[in-house]
């Protein structure tokens, strides 16, 4: 089985924010794996199907971003999900505004929802698809901007990585991660 997580926040409040593109990667699988997000256990909302023949897991923690790795964990050993059989997706603030990263292993690089899934796995070790959303304008302190909606210009930009995230979690399941890699981080 395969876990996809996307980080995000909780409630109306923060739908769309900078913060939430995990959870739209999320919805765009959701929908383009007719996977429905229909379960509510081990702190997030969850659906579970099969997808082209290989079992696929859905989550979105529902414990804020700084506790994501709680949920995370949870669903993990209850249904005995190995580190390579997770992807998680989130925000960076370190890449331009749309551009996607995939990686298998790194540091939280200030990330308080990878801090927590770290902490929680024990590992460095996991796969992850990091979705630039800029650094904020000088003098713009950086929870507000993240907790902010992206602009007109960006909406575009930001809908095409979200796109390009789903594409590639549908490409992992497929292929090995490492392949993923080098075919997205063109």
């Amino acid at each position: 089985m395969k876990l996809i997580v996307g980080l995000g926040n909780p409630g109306k409040q923060y739908a769309k924010t900078r913060h939430n593109i995990g959870f739209e990667v999320i919805d765009e699988l959701s929908s383009r794996f007719n996977i429905p997000l229909d379960q509510s256990k081990h702190k997030g909302i969850y659906g579970m199907g099969l997808y082209k023949g290989e079992k696929v897991l859905l989550l979105k923690p529902l414990t804020y971003m700084n506790l994501s790795g709680e949920s995370i964990r949870a669903v993990m050993d209850y249904y005995q999900i190995e580190t390579e059989d997770l992807v998680v997706i989130y925000d960076d603030l370190d890449l331009p505004a749309g551009k996607i990263r995939l990686r298998q292993k790194g540091s939280p690089g200030g990330h308080n929802g990878i801090k927590s899934t770290v902490a929680h796995l024990g590992t460095q070790q996991f796969n992850r698809i990091r979705i630039g959303i800029d650094r904020p304008e000088p003098g713009v302190f950086v929870p507000d901007y993240v907790l902010g909606t992206f602009t007109k210009q960006e909406q575009p930009v930001m809908l095409e990585a979200v796109k390009q995230s789903a594409e590639a979690c549908e490409t992992w399941l497929a292929k090995p991660f490492l392949q993923v890699m080098n075919d997205f981080n063109q």
